[in-house]
């Protein structure tokens, strides 16, 4: 994991630096076979948050728990309404208006089995079994499809939505039994680019969710910059970025086609990991690099491209977040801690009490060991306890 995002954005954004609004040829991913996925004919009758259909599932990876899956209305980027997914896990006893933490975990994929709503039990969802640590704690979990009904990997400002709409079914489902509840986000690396834009998103768009803590780490604060970076070099996890390349431009078909900028080889590969999942898209692009798929270079971007890097950067992103918020990076991670520091002052400055706690030596791997710090930070939230800040 430790250049897995370094490779994602470099790739994404050279991709997009060339894209051609000439034309609109998107490879979308084969349909779930699965009719509870299907958005109904009438999806836009429907308010962002309102649940569309629901069923129980079977779940032994989470023993004693009762599990539910949403299907609920959301928006893309293009301001269309859309039908997402998620996956609500209740502790023992079912629900009663314990906290409730919205999940984001890192999903790199183009496919749509690979989603968290099937990936949390078929093993594609790495952290699922570290979800019974918050179970445990008498907490109920939301995992979301963040990556939307086409899986648009790369796309996280409409991830955050997803996240936020998602929560707002979970309340207006009574059934669950969590109407009451307070909210936490968090996630890491892609997971929580996404949570972060959740946070960022909420007071604007769901003032109404009573977010009470934010844990992130690993963030990606702006995919362009990274991509400077780490512009050009092979890299064995090169095929992450390709494929973010390509979730971006089912997310924004017109302004990021990608056509006129693939080669051969990058025509034959879009295709070929169309439906993959991490593993695969790893595999697909070993030690590849950008001239080995794209014609053009990275100093083609036009005002468009540059607005929709910006759009889906947190960076560059005015949104500000209001819940407390604890994040934590790794001072060797590749994804840059400056940047970190400086979006943290950001919301300091704003008013948001943020504990940013930069990890000696970790990078991007073991930066995550940290996560048992966010969990109890989480829990000071929802005990009512005063957020620290070292703003």
């Amino acid at each position: 994991m430790t250049v897995r995002l370094a490779v994602t954005a470099a790739a994404i954004t050279a991709a997009l630096a060339t894209a051609s609004p000439a034309q609109a040829t998107a490879i979308y991913p084969i349909a779930d076979p699965d009719p509870f996925y299907a958005a109904p004919a009438d999806i836009g009758n429907f308010r962002p948050g309102d649940v569309v259909r629901s069923r129980q599932i079977p779940a032994v990876q989470f023993p004693g728990s009762t599990v539910w899956q949403l299907l609920y209305r959301s928006t893309d980027s293009g301001g269309d309404p859309i039908a997402a997914m998620t996956t609500v896990i209740l502790p023992l006893g079912g629900g009663h208006n314990q906290p409730l933490v919205s999940y984001q975990p890192f999903i790199n994929a183009l496919g749509l089995q690979c989603a968290p709503s099937h990936g949390l039990f078929t093993g594609e969802v790495k952290e699922s079994v570290a979800l019974n640590l918050l179970l445990a704690r008498g907490w109920a979990v939301t995992v979301p499809d963040y990556l939307g009904p086409d899986s648009a990997y790369g796309a996280a400002k409409m991830g955050g939505r997803l996240v936020l709409d998602s929560t707002r079914a979970i309340k207006r489902f009574k059934q669950i039994g969590l109407a009451d509840s307070p909210v936490a986000l968090a996630g890491y690396s892609g997971g929580g680019m996404v949570t972060g834009f959740a946070a960022a998103l909420a007071p604007d768009y769901a003032p109404e969710l009573p977010i009470v803590g934010v844990a992130m780490g690993g963030v990606v604060e702006n995919i362009g910059k990274l991509a400077l970076d780490t512009y050009g070099a092979p890299n064995p996890l090169f095929g992450l970025g390709f494929a973010g390349a390509v979730g971006l431009e089912r997310e924004y078909p017109k302004d990021m086609a990608l056509d006129k900028w693939l080669n051969p080889a990058g025509l034959a590969l879009r295709n070929q990991m169309s439906n993959a999942c991490t593993e695969e898209i790893i595999a697909d692009a070993a030690n590849k690099k950008f001239t080995d798929y794209f014609n053009g270079s990275a100093d083609d971007v036009n005002a468009t491209q540059v607005h929709i890097i910006h759009a889906n950067s947190l960076e560059t992103f005015d949104g500000v977040p209001r819940a407390p918020i604890y994040q934590w990076h790794g001072t060797s991670d590749v994804v840059s801690p400056q940047l970190v520091r400086e979006v943290a002052g950001r919301y300091c400055h704003a008013g948001t009490p943020v504990q940013l706690d930069m990890l000696p030596g970790a990078d991007h791997g073991t930066g995550m060991l940290n996560a048992p710090r966010a969990i109890d930070y989480l829990a000071d939230r929802f005990a009512g306890r005063p957020a620290p800040s070292n703003c």
